[in-house]
């Protein structure tokens, strides 16, 4: 063993000295169980406090951990990747140059994600690859204590553990620094590399004194802010994958008791804990703590305990641990306007926030982008999807709630709801008929850009319409899904609509409203046709109708009983649904609504054309073209274009009725209706197929397919995709069905409606 030289032992060191000397022959790491260090032989100056050191063959001897490098962390997994870009960072041999050496590598992230457990397993691989024979210096700094560990402070630990007395111990923070460097340089020389882990900065300041000037050393720093004012190698740790957080859970329970297999027997429920935990590694260890606790205690029970919690974070505590008491940790060092801006956030509909619906949070004009990054660069806050975009780990959202006062969050929340009102109007005005009405003015200068807003808004909107539940905010949240359904409806986001419309219900039923009461079960019929539900659907319509009736409203009741046509139509009631069409339609001449007339016109032609009445179903679609055009509303006309096509082609007009597919055509694609595209190319490949012509119809139905799978339709993709293997010729004028027949009544409700199948538009 290397020799601490120095002058004859005394006091209780020597005399430990002398009693290791008269101990048993042999190796002192033997005699002691292999948990001590053998001091046999070495001489002491005064008492001391044993530093573990070894001899690294080829080096001179170097400490191991001198100020105690904490053991690898238990049940480390899930950073495959971020563990070789750290040691790639910290490669002696990867940098040609002293100039282009990494002296620091810092790893930032949200507190419990794991920073200190990879620096630490990163720093055990460094060293037994021979990497820092001048040995691993290890500190924590605190950062995020009340009283964090000053640069004076570290330097003085440090320095003592490079083998500093205290009486030549410097007086002054720069003069320590400067020796720091010395004794470094010097070690550099004698010794090799010394890798220095600063763990828990709060600041660059903590850490620039640190940083040797020898390029031989490294620095790797943790925390819980970027820190890019180091110029260091920066690795910002997200949370872990599905996969990652899975085999975390199982392993740290592994490690209690190698039987416990709780995870591995139920992964589904398992996978719901590792989400209802945020994949954050902190929340993961204390489940599995919790489990290990109560080995009869089944995975599905706790996870029951979190997803019905008030509070998840009141039970993601094991005793010692508290994901709470890691986010206070950063929160109490935020300014009074950022720890403001945290707790608003929390409160934001959706799982991304826009700049302008912070900006209406904070009920400000523009949104305070110095704070959003500070909050960005301290981890309490993600970029999102694109620049402009913010969002919260989904622990950090619920922490944030909880410290926002009641009077607080119903505020910003209404501001929010105003503000989504009053664009969401802007931007429905032009998706409605007579574009005129919407011209270039307000926030949007035509539909493209409306559409493009409520695409990048649609989940914080959705999320903003179910406040309808808050009696507070109920009546602005109805107003906003009433802008909301016809978007909706274009985009066939049916579960959406259905989840707004359902909440709409319920408040104007809560609030006694019965006219906004029917008009959100009608919408929620049809939301719920579109999703297949049509017994749902039925139900819905049947009540719209009855309440609409009781209170006079014949425009409303019409349009009900339309919708009740259609869903008649889908299940094979031809007679009984040409019926409510042709009532629908005396309502409609009676208020004068002229577009809604042209709807069910459309509509109507559905069953007459099922019927074997193809001529009636022509005579009806005309009449929808020239009503569309009368009342501007292009995209429908485009859905009218192409059932007046299917029409024609059950007439055995080809000719015909290949123009009007691609009059179809035209318009959804120039409204980007990538659906009613799709259904045209099927249909077209069906007009081609019933023509004879099998080459065309099978690129056609192939370029429905694309289309399909464009607008999100993977079944339907599939379909035609099918059917195009199985398109063959057929004799010119035999008519081949768009669709297979629909099922009678009783038969129960069909699937979604094929390729081909006629789109049914709604007044």
């Amino acid at each position: 063993m290397a020799q601490l030289l120095a002058a004859e032992p005394s006091g209780v060191a020597g005399a430990v000295a002398r009693a290791m000397e008269r101990s048993a022959p042999g190796s002192g790491a033997s005699w002691y169980g292999g948990d001590h260090a053998d001091f046999r032989g070495g001489v002491f100056l005064r008492e001391v406090i044993g530093v573990q050191v070894v001899i690294q063959e080829g080096a001179a001897a170097g400490p191991e951990a001198m100020a105690g490098l904490p053991p690898r962390p238990g049940g480390f997994t899930g950073r495959d990747r971020e563990t070789a870009d750290l040691l790639r960072a910290l490669d002696p041999a990867g940098t040609r140059s002293a100039a282009s050496a990494v002296l620091v590598a810092s790893v930032s992230g949200l507190g419990g994600i794991g920073k200190t457990a990879l620096a630490v397993e990163t720093a055990h691989l460094a060293r037994e690859r021979g990497w820092f024979p001048g040995g691993i210096l290890f500190i924590d700094l605190h950062g995020y204590d009340r009283e964090p560990v000053t640069a004076d402070r570290s330097l003085r630990t440090l320095l003592h553990a490079l083998g500093t007395p205290p009486e030549r111990m410097p007086t002054t923070t720069d003069e320590r620094a400067a020796l720091y460097r010395s004794t470094l340089a010097v070690r550099a020389r004698e010794r090799g590399g010394v890798l220095v882990l600063a763990d828990n900065a709060s600041s660059a300041d903590q850490v620039r004194p640190l940083v040797p000037g020898d390029s031989r050393h490294r620095v790797l720093v943790t925390s819980r802010d970027r820190l890019p004012q180091l110029g260091a190698r920066l690795l910002p740790l997200d949370e872990l994958g599905t996969e990652e957080a899975y085999e975390l859970l199982d392993r740290a329970l592994r490690i209690a008791d190698p039987h416990d297999g709780r995870v591995g027997d139920d992964p589904g429920t398992s996978d719901r804990l590792a989400s209802l935990c945020g994949h954050l590694p902190l929340a993961l260890q204390i489940a599995a703590a919790l489990l290990a606790a109560d080995p009869g205690k089944p995975v599905s029970e706790l996870v029951a305990e979190l997803a019905e919690a008030h509070d998840r974070l009141d039970h993601l505590d094991d005793g010692e641990r508290s994901v709470r008491a890691a986010f206070e940790l950063s929160y109490r060092r935020l300014p009074p306007e950022q720890a403001r801006l945290l707790r608003l956030l929390a409160l934001a509909p959706g799982p991304e926030v826009s700049d302008e619906v912070v900006a209406a949070l904070v009920d400000a004009d523009r949104p305070p982008v110095r704070d959003q990054h500070a909050l960005a660069r301290a981890h309490l806050v993600e970029t999102g999807r694109t620049r402009g975009w913010w969002r919260l780990h989904d622990l950090v959202r619920v922490f944030g709630a909880g410290m926002a006062a009641r009077a607080e969050g119903d505020a910003a929340r209404a501001r929010v709801l105003r503000h989504y009102l009053e664009r969401a109007r802007a931007a429905d005005a032009h998706l409605k008929p007579h574009s005129e009405a919407a011209e270039e003015t307000g926030p949007f200068r035509g539909r493209a850009e409306a559409l493009a807003w409520f695409d990048a808004e649609r989940a914080g909107l959705v999320a903003a319409a179910r406040w309808a539940a808050d009696r507070h905010l109920a009546a602005d949240a109805v107003r906003l899904t009433g802008a909301l359904c016809e978007y909706l409806d274009w985009r066939r986001c049916f579960d959406d609509a259905v989840a707004v419309c359902r909440a709409a219900r319920a408040a104007a039923h809560q609030a006694g409203d019965e006219a906004a009461e029917a008009a959100a079960w009608n919408r929620m019929g049809t939301a719920l046709r579109g999703s297949s539900r049509l017994r749902e659907a039925y139900d819905a319509h049947r009540r719209a109708r009855d309440l609409h009736h009781a209170l006079g409203h014949d425009n409303g009741e019409a349009m009900a009983v339309s919708n009740l046509g259609n869903i008649l139509g889908d299940v094979g009631q031809i007679d009984e649904a040409v019926e409510a069409f042709h009532l629908a339609l005396g309502l409609f001449r009676r208020t004068g609504d002229r577009h809604s007339e042209a709807g069910v016109w459309n509509n109507l032609a559905i069953p007459l054309r099922k019927s074997g009445r193809v001529d009636e179903a022509l005579d009806a679609l005309r009449a929808a073209l020239d009503l569309y055009r009368e009342t501007g509303d292009r995209p429908r006309e485009g859905r009218a274009w192409h059932n007046y096509a299917v029409a024609l082609n059950a007439r055995g007009r080809t000719a015909e009725a290949v123009t009007a597919c691609l009059d179809s055509l035209d318009i959804c694609e120039e409204f980007e209706d990538w659906h009613g595209a799709a259904r045209t190319l099927y249909a077209l490949g069906v007009v081609h197929e019933t023509a004879g012509d099998a080459e065309r119809a099978r690129a056609r139905m192939t370029q429905a397919a694309e289309a399909y799978e464009r607008a999100g339709s993977p079944e339907e993709a599939e379909q035609a995709r099918r059917a195009a293997r199985l398109t063959g010729p057929a004799p010119t004028g035999t008519p081949t069905p768009a669709a297979p027949p629909a099922r009678t009544a009783g038969s129960g409700p069909p699937g979604p409606r094929p390729p081909g199948a006629p789109g049914n538009a709604g007044p």
